[in-house]
């Protein structure tokens, strides 16, 4: 089968001919048809994030296919069943042998387009706001980062659960993405003072923070009492350094999230995020943005319009 893959880090990928896997027991052989991208995957190739594959492996953290085959002890999922998953890398290939486990059920309703953009991008915003800041109808939710693969569904479930959002984007073009999303305020971080910007507001009860580095000190300076942080990527390639203080003197709450984590040690905070948010899109309360969708031998094309936010939303690898 075809794969794209790392061979070595931080190098263009490789466009492989390998053998097709066979699902093991307790897993699922899923003829892959669309591959979502995400920061991480930037992150992999360059040997930096939490996870590190030996070399050479397949990219790809997310993925929507159909199941072709079960391994030994599988119950729950049949052959022919559209399935989305979280994998963590692998999905960039023609097939992919998945913990039974990880994959989630998709509707008719969904397209394979939207099924590779939704897993990771709504799942982080969901469990987020909703399991971790425990967002409320009456607040102020500071998105940082606002136009991209996570910010984007930040806005738009926090409009959802009632907050007033204040949306943080670079240009014109990306923050009107994000007003289309429900942004009830825009702030330009190429020209605007966000943190003056934000107190002229009221203050944020809860921010959002994919982006990291200087955003972030100002979004803590233009926190209110009580305010929770939530840092969950580092886009701008500075990991923030937190002053104590700070956060004692206004109460402050930062409060760490690496959602993929939950799979290992509390599955169901995704599980049951996922049925929410499968209901959610079912009624037609959300629907993933998807800026580009490019073929499988154009992958690192693909990954540069990440790398060079040129993208909105979620960019998808077609496979099949």
């Amino acid at each position: 089968m075809r794969a794209m893959q790392v061979t070595e880090h931080d190098q263009p990928l490789a466009l492989s001919d390998i053998d097709r896997p066979e699902p093991k027991p307790g897993e699922v052989l899923v003829k892959v048809h669309t591959c979502g991208l995400n920061f991480g995957d930037l992150l992999i190739i360059k040997g930096t994030y939490q996870e590190r594959p030996p070399l050479p492996f397949t990219l790809g953290m997310e993925l929507c296919g159909t199941v072709t085959a079960l391994g030994e002890g599988v119950t729950g999922v049949v052959v022919g069943q559209r399935v989305a998953a979280y994998c963590g890398f692998g999905a960039m290939a023609e097939y992919a042998a998945i913990p039974a486990e990880l994959c989630v059920p998709i509707p008719d309703a969904m397209t394979d387009t939207d099924a590779a953009a939704f897993l990771i991008s709504y799942g982080t915003s969901h469990v987020a706001l909703d399991y971790k800041a425990k967002l409320q109808s009456s607040e102020r939710l500071l998105v940082l980062g606002a136009s991209g693969g996570v910010g984007l569904t930040a806005v738009e479930l926090g409009k959802l659960m009632g907050a007033e959002v204040v949306a943080v984007a670079r240009g014109q073009e990306k923050l009107a993405i994000a007003r289309d999303a429900g942004a009830d305020h825009l702030i330009d971080s190429e020209t605007d003072d966000i943190r003056q910007a934000v107190k002229d507001l009221g203050g944020a009860d809860v921010v959002y923070d994919p982006v990291g580095g200087d955003q972030f000190k100002a979004a803590m300076r233009a926190c209110n009492p009580e305010a929770r942080l939530i840092p969950l990527g580092f886009a701008s390639g500075e990991v923030p350094q937190i002053p104590a203080n700070h956060l004692l003197v206004k109460n402050l709450t930062v409060i760490g999230l690496y959602w993929g984590g939950y799979m290992r040690f509390k599955p169901a905070v995704l599980t049951d995020s996922f049925k929410t948010l499968i209901d959610w899109y079912v009624e037609g309360k959300i629907r993933p943005h998807v800026s580009h969708v490019l073929p499988l031998e154009e992958a690192d094309a693909a990954l540069d319009l990440l790398r060079t936010r040129k993208a909105t939303g979620k960019v998808v690898v077609q496979v099949a």
